[in-house]
């Protein structure tokens, strides 16, 4: 069994920062790319940030220079450090594994987390 755990949401006032955790846990071999994605009341699930096991990353253009995605590897642990936060970041937050191997042998497959509420206001 894998579960993906996120941790860190709040709320914050505009300006503010927040630092999200997601621990993966269970018997895991290799994750190809961990993500955070997010979902506005009455929007569509959007891609955040990724990154790759090689540490590779990329970001949403509204997010670019705001967030930064990091990874450990041998924790199965990834962050998302959010500074400058404002009101149209409020979003549940969910995070992602992709091409996770639980074996070598396993096929890969797709897990996520149960989402971490962020709110941005005053």
């Amino acid at each position: 069994q894998v579960q993906l755990v996120e941790s860190g949401g709040g709320l914050v006032q505009p300006g503010g920062s927040l630092r999200l955790s997601c621990v993966a846990s269970g018997t895991i071999f290799s994750i190809n790319a961990m993500g955070w994605y997010r979902q506005a009341p009455e929007k569509q699930r959007e891609l955040v940030a990724v990154i790759t096991s090689g540490g590779s990353t990329n970001y949403i253009d509204s997010v670019k220079g705001r967030f930064t995605i990091s990874r450990d590897n041998a924790k199965n642990t990834v962050y998302l450090q959010m500074n400058s936060l404002k009101p149209e970041d409020t979003a549940v937050y969910y995070c992602n594994a992709e091409g996770l191997k639980r074996r070598l042998l396993d096929p890969r497959g797709d897990y996520w987390g149960q989402g971490t509420q962020v709110t941005v206001s005053s």
